[in-house]
């Protein structure tokens, strides 16, 4: 049987806090190891042959955290960026962020410019960062930017299809075709809702800091066995 390969996974990297928790750490050490953690993976992905990485680094529910957390992971993002920047360079991957950049730092946004700028003519993958992010506020924004364009009669309403829907989201990408969650949680937690239509979902109990190689080809493993069908009926 032919392995297969998925075109665009997904991440939700969960369980930083747990994994500092059980080990009488500070959450923020927890989130340090995340971060090592990505950097692995991130390498990984694009010697699979997959083409798109796209991981939620941040939510806009997030900032409920406490503050010394939140400014600890904005430092974070910041460095980590920069360590991840030169493995992304090395594959010839571009990178991408989805999401908003109200209330980021300056600091934040520089960087995130910064890597897109130096990576926009890389052809050899896409990692796409979601920072600030929200499925539900990203379709609402595609949805705004759609009627905008129909009162502004750019656009005829009978025109408006799934493509071109697509094409107003934070990014044009394609459908995501694996999920992966880790840390033993069973949701989607707002994550790319328009892409994730047809995913397979992949949930471990592993926790974000210790899922490395050999859990993510589990996940490829679990992906193999799936029969994708995408509404339709399997041809004996």
């Amino acid at each position: 049987m032919e392995y297969k390969v998925p075109s665009h996974v997904a991440i939700i990297m969960d369980g930083n806090g747990r994994w500092a928790k059980n080990r009488g750490l500070k959450r923020t050490n927890g989130h340090k190891k995340g971060a090592e953690a990505l950097k692995k993976i991130s390498e990984y992905v694009y010697d699979k042959h997959i083409k798109i990485l796209s991981v939620f680094a941040f939510s806009t529910e997030n900032w409920k955290r406490d503050k010394e957390e939140v400014d600890y992971l904005m430092d974070l993002f910041i460095k980590a960026f920069k360590e991840n920047f030169e493995v992304i360079k090395k594959k010839n991957v571009k990178v991408i962020f989805s999401g908003v950049k109200e209330k980021l730092s300056d600091k934040v946004i520089k960087q995130m410019d910064k890597m897109m700028e130096d990576t926009k003519d890389n052809k050899n993958g896409i990692f796409n960062i979601c920072l600030n992010y929200g499925g539900q506020d990203e379709i609402v924004e595609a949805t705004k930017k759609i009627s905008k364009e129909v009162v502004n009669g750019n656009i005829d309403i009978k025109d408006i299809n799934k493509d071109m829907f697509n094409k107003y989201l934070f990014n044009d990408l394609p459908p995501i075709d694996l999920l992966i969650r880790t840390s033993g949680e069973y949701r989607i937690s707002n994550f790319m809702l328009w892409q994730m239509a047809y995913a397979e979902l992949y949930f471990t109990d592993t926790l974000w800091p210790d899922f490395d190689e050999k859990e993510f080809d589990k996940a490829l493993d679990s992906y193999n066995k799936r029969d994708r069908r995408f509404g339709g009926v399997k041809e004996k």
